[in-house]
């Protein structure tokens, strides 16, 4: 018998004791994992470090009030104990009229996509040093880099098993495996810094260590000796290391808890244009080897591929049981949860789909603008999508990289930056929201 299956069995022996003692409904959540971790700086090891951990959480619900405790004891005795708390915990709290699980016929009958999520190879910690060296040593072999604020190689291994009094049962598994290096360079009050790694469920899909170190330093020779840049009205170009973030901020907004509350700044544009046409964002949990993949939602529920904007238009709000409710809708599977709180609406692999236009031919048309590279902050309102970020990066003049640039703010609102956005055809898939270059007209540039 594997641990998933022994875990389904303590599920489901919890389940049944809080039935039997009161509660009408209740689920329950396993999490196992186990993860190896270095750092080391300037060749010398810093952490080399081996955690293992196992967590259970248990939702009761008595009519519509609900309650979630969870223990990383499962001992027969605290598992006892740990029904009577969520029973008394359920007793004491007002009721939630959208709470409850899946009915038997909403909940995801299986057999459960196959999203090959694990790397079944463990690496050593030998891996594991070679890893981060190689990283390190690439790096500072960089001209004009000066030193290291260090370098990190870890893996990881997690399985998840969900088990639900409405007949659900299921088991997944993930696993990480990760580089990454900060460099500085140059001397003294002249110094700059920066960085790069690489996440991948399999080892084998992990970038190079080398080429992660030479780009860290490259990226930070790159910015030696910068300016403030001006202060205009000018096109922004995002590195794909920050365009992302314009889809958190897209996500955040279309976030079914949010939209049931009556806020966002997308809370009326179901069916509207808010992105230019052709432009296409999904979300799709089933994605191979995706770092965000799972085979079902956190309550059970089948969780197919998703049209968050299609075509430039609002197809859907993120929902879970609980705000489709709210909504008066029906949840498309999105619900997460830790062990320890109810489930919520969240996004798994979301990406925006590529354009036909280079990064080149994008920064080309460009007189003068700037191209970002990271952000600081986090300036951006959520309710009205007024945007105000800190950033660094490079001057673009007449079509051309001019010269490095940092302790620039560049604003706008959301509303109008989504419509006025233009994707490179650069998309790849790096994180567990991905957006290509993107390139977005009209923002305020403020610099000198």
């Amino acid at each position: 018998m594997t641990d998933a299956d022994t875990d389904l069995d303590l599920l489901d022996t919890l389940i049944a004791k809080a039935r039997a003692r009161g509660a009408d409904q209740a689920d329950a959540v396993a999490a196992r994992g186990v993860s190896i971790s270095h750092a080391r700086r300037l060749g010398n090891v810093e952490k080399l470090e081996r955690s293992e951990s196992q967590d259970l959480g248990l939702r009761v619900l008595i009519g519509q009030k609900q309650a979630v405790v969870s223990s990383n004891d499962w001992s027969p005795s605290a598992l006892d104990d740990l029904v009577e708390r969520a029973l008394a915990m359920a007793g004491a709290v007002p009721d939630d009229p959208y709470a409850g699980l899946a009915t038997a016929e909403q909940i995801s009958p299986g057999p459960h996509p196959n999203v090959d999520s694990v790397d079944p190879v463990e690496p050593s910690a030998q891996d594991l040093l070679d890893c981060a060296a190689a990283a390190e040593e690439a790096a500072l072999s960089v001209a004009g880099v000066s030193n290291s604020e260090g370098a990190e190689a870890d893996w990881s291994h997690w399985s998840i098993a969900l088990a639900a009094s409405n007949g659900f049962s299921g088991t997944y598994q993930g696993s990480r495996h990760g580089v990454g290096v900060s460099v500085l360079a140059g001397e003294g009050v002249g110094m700059e810094s920066d960085y790069d790694y690489s996440t991948a469920v399999y080892r084998s899909d992990l970038d190079d260590p080398v080429k992660v170190g030479k780009s860290a330093g490259e990226r930070a020779v790159a910015k030696l000796n910068p300016r403030k840049g001006p202060t205009t009205s000018a096109p922004v170009i995002f590195d794909p290391r920050v365009s992302n973030g314009m889809l958190r901020h897209l996500t955040s907004a279309v976030n079914g808890a949010g939209i049931a509350r009556g806020v966002g700044f997308l809370k009326d544009k179901m069916g509207d244009q808010i992105m230019p046409k052709g432009v296409t964002v999904l979300d799709d949990p089933h994605r191979p080897r995706g770092l965000g993949s799972k085979p079902f939602d956190a309550e059970g529920l089948a969780n197919p591929a998703l049209a968050l904007v299609e075509d430039g238009v609002l197809q859907t709000w993120i929902l879970d049981l609980r705000s489709a409710r709210q909504l008066d809708l029906t949840s498309n599977g999105r619900a997460a949860r830790g062990v320890s709180g109810p489930p919520s609406p969240s996004t798994t692999n979301v990406y925006m789909q590529p354009g036909d236009l280079t990064p080149e031919a994008l920064i080309g048309e460009i007189e003068s603008g700037f191209y970002v590279t990271s952000m600081m902050g986090m300036g951006v309102n959520g309710v009205t999508g007024d945007y105000s970020r800190g950033a660094s990066g490079f001057w673009i003049e007449k079509g051309e990289i001019a010269y490095p640039v940092n302790e620039v703010t560049v604003a706008g609102n959301l509303i109008e930056m989504f419509l006025n956005l233009t994707p490179a055809n650069d998309l790849t898939f790096k994180y567990a929201t991905n957006a290509p270059t993107l390139r977005i007209d009209g923002m305020t540039v403020a610099g000198e």
